[in-house]
Order: structure tokens, then C-alpha cells, then sequence
């Protein structure tokens, strides 16, 4: 589903020139659920937006879904990321103004789905992670981790092939954590291919395959025991 070749990515100011990503090699097949950990800085949160095709890479090539996308204008990255990504966020990203259905159903608008439709997939999902009951109220009315759940649930709604959580329990107390953990498993179990930045060690190991970073770079990836 992923691979990337000799993956760079500088960032240029007048000054200084930092190089956030040297040369990264990282192939991910689908259907695995694979965890990125390493310190602040090292490079996690760049190699995810550009998996995500939120950003485009200075050198090197990426291949997403048998396209070779490093070269992407916004246009077609934004067309290939609505209909096959969904995003998890530790600030959660949802939007104070619109109800719980209304920010499930964003991604659903943004792709042309028609209302009948719209309706019945955002009461499938909300069900699928108990939020029905709160599905008129805003985001404020919610707890940290009922919001988060309405965050998985507007990344799932589409059906996405592919899963990008950023740090998806960095906001949350151990019990909401291991829940959001627990949906994700779940999600990688039905088919979802789940590619998760975190901290965490605990975390991480609910993966089946952790790639630590330093220095813009991989240095290490390790098969999870549970999964031998």
C-alpha cells in the first residue's frame, strides 16, 4: 500500500535549512497496523503528513496505492487523500459549531455523498462507537474521550483503506486511552491498514510492527511479540 524510496524533506528559510527527513526507506503492506516512535523532533509528525498527502516530499519518491505521488499537485493529493485516508488527531480537530452528526458527516459532503446516504452511514458509525446518544450535541458538551471517539468516528466513516493517527491517545486518561486502542485493533482486525505516531511504548505495542525514528531517520523496526 506504502512505500517510500530515499524519502527527504527540507524545510528553507533565509537562515537556516533544517532537514527534517534524510533518505527514509519504509514499506508498509496492507491490512498491518504499524506504530512510529521517537523523540520530539525527530521526524514522525513530517513523514505523516506526507503518507497522508497532507504535504508534498523535497526528494526521494512515494508510492501510494500503486501511484507514485512525491510530485502530486494539491489538487490530485487532496482528491486521493478524501476518498482512500482517514485521520485521528490528539487535539481531536473537530469543529465547535457543528453536532456530533454534523462533524462525522463532513467527509461524507466533501465527497459527494447524497443525504439519504449521509444519514444512514454517519447512524452506522456513531452506533459502531456509542456516541448515538450524543449526536446533537457540540463538541464542548463532550468528554476528552467521548470527543475523540467522534474523531474516530469521522475518520472511519468513509470507509478509508488507510488510518493516520497522530499521537490519537496523547489527550486522554489511561482508561479513554486503552478504549481508543481498543477501536483501532478492532478497526485493523475488519480490514483498516493503521499507521499510528505515538510516545507511548504501551501504545506501540498494540501494533503488529514499531519503526523508530531519530534524526530524521529510521533507525530500527521491530516485529510486536504478541504477533509471532
Amino acid at each position: 500500500m506504502i512505500k517510500t524510496k530515499g524519502l527527504v524533506k527540507v524545510y528553507r528559510t533565509d537562515e537556516v535549512e533544517t532537514t527534517a527527513l534524510n533518505e527514509v526507506d519504509v514499506e508498509i503492506k496492507q491490512g498491518e497496523f504499524v506504530s512510529i516512535m521517537g523523540p520530539s523532533g525527530c521526524g514522525k509528525s513530517t513523514l505523516l503528513n506526507i503518507l497522508g498527502l497532507i504535504d508534498n516530499p523535497s526528494g526521494g519518491e512515494y508510492h501510494f496505492l500503486d501511484h507514485e505521488v512525491s510530485n502530486y499537485s494539491e489538487r490530485q493529493r487532496s482528491n486521493l487523500r478524501k476518498n482512500n485516508i482517514g485521520f485521528i488527531f490528539q487535539s481531536f480537530n473537530l469543529i465547535d459549531e457543528l453536532t456530533v452528526f454534523e462533524n462525522v458527516e463532513l467527509p461524507l459532503i466533501y465527497t459527494k455523498v447524497g443525504s439519504k446516504e449521509r444519514k444512514e452511514r454517519v447512524d452506522e458509525v456513531l452506533e459502531k462507537m456509542n456516541m448515538m446518544h450524543r449526536r446533537n450535541h457540540f463538541p464542548q458538551q463532550l468528554s476528552g474521550g467521548q470527543q475523540q471517539r467522534v474523531a474516530v468516528a469521522r475518520a472511519i466513516v468513509n470507509n478509508p483503506k488507510l488510518i493516520l493517527a497522530d499521537e490519537p491517545t496523547g489527550n486522554l486518561d489511561s482508561s479513554n486511552g486503552d478504549d481508543v486502542m481498543k477501536t483501532l485493533v478492532h478497526l485493523n482486525q475488519e480490514g483498516a491498514t493503521i499507521l499510528m505516531v505515538t510516545h507511548s511504548q504501551y501504545c506501540a505495542e498494540f501494533g503488529n510492527r514499531i519503526i523508530r525514528m531519530l534524526d530524521g531517520q529510521v533507525v530500527t523496526e521491530n516485529v510486536v511479540q504478541q504477533y509471532l
